[in-house]
């Protein structure tokens, strides 16, 4: 089934963090997007791996994601070598996207920075004819999304109109995430403290801001980007 876009993650909940409000716009507007999660988060504090699989599944429900996807690189200590690539290069062949949304080139965890090594190269040896047998397919761009690292983004995503939507698919993520209300037995991890959450929201706010709208999701590129149309990038809001 052939895919517009594929926002892939290192673990569950990194794609509905980095990029989920831009997930939830373009399959708004009618794109095809899916979902692949490297690992199945099974070296987490939080959290059983089958809890984070349905956890995984409502939210990409929530954000209308086509296709849900887990791989099997490791958690905790992701693998990059030719298995992983493998693995990897068949999914981008099988679904063909056009565009592939990734995690940043380096971050707090370093299953995330070596996530980016392994989707870049995977996306381009997914284009050589010599590797494997199935029909070679290399995807027009990588963009990479914020997690916890900042960068200076190459672009900011309006993601206004779907801010309620992602929220929506991180409240799915009860074993992982804050939520106003809820009590797990569980050690507290940054990522499931009321301060994160804040600073989740705060960040989009900031973001939105840069570029007149209300919240934003910054990304980054390795080229610089054709634009056709300068016209159609100036920004919205209060001058």
């Amino acid at each position: 089934m052939k895919l517009e876009i594929l926002a892939i993650g290192s673990h569950p909940d990194d794609v509905e963090l980095g990029c989920g409000g831009t997930v939830a716009l373009l399959a708004e507007r009618g794109l095809r997007v899916g979902i692949v999660h490297l690992t199945r988060g099974e070296a987490a504090t939080r959290g059983t791996v089958e809890e984070r699989r349905a956890e995984a599944e409502a939210a990409a429900a929530l954000l209308g994601a086509a296709e849900l996807e887990f791989l099997d690189c490791g958690d905790g200590a992701l693998r990059t070598g030719p298995e992983e690539e493998d693995a990897l290069i068949a999914v981008l062949r099988r679904y063909r996207p056009d565009l592939i949304l990734g995690p940043s080139p380096s971050d707090r965890h370093p299953d995330h920075g070596r996530a980016h090594r392994l989707v870049a190269a995977a996306s381009y040896y997914a284009g050589l004819a010599g590797r494997g047998k199935s029909e070679p397919h290399r995807p027009a761009a990588v963009f990479s999304y914020m997690q916890h690292d900042p960068f200076e983004p190459s672009f900011i995503v309006d993601v206004s109109s779907t801010w309620q939507i992602k929220l929506e698919a991180l409240a799915a993520y009860t074993s992982q995430l804050h939520q106003p209300g809820g009590c797990r037995d569980e050690p507290l991890t940054k990522v499931a403290s009321p301060e994160f959450r804040a600073a989740v929201v705060g960040r989009a706010q900031h973001f939105g801001l840069v570029v007149g709208a209300a919240y934003g999701e910054p990304f980054w590129s390795r080229l610089p980007l054709a634009v056709a149309d300068p016209w159609a990038l100036l920004p919205g809001g209060l001058r």
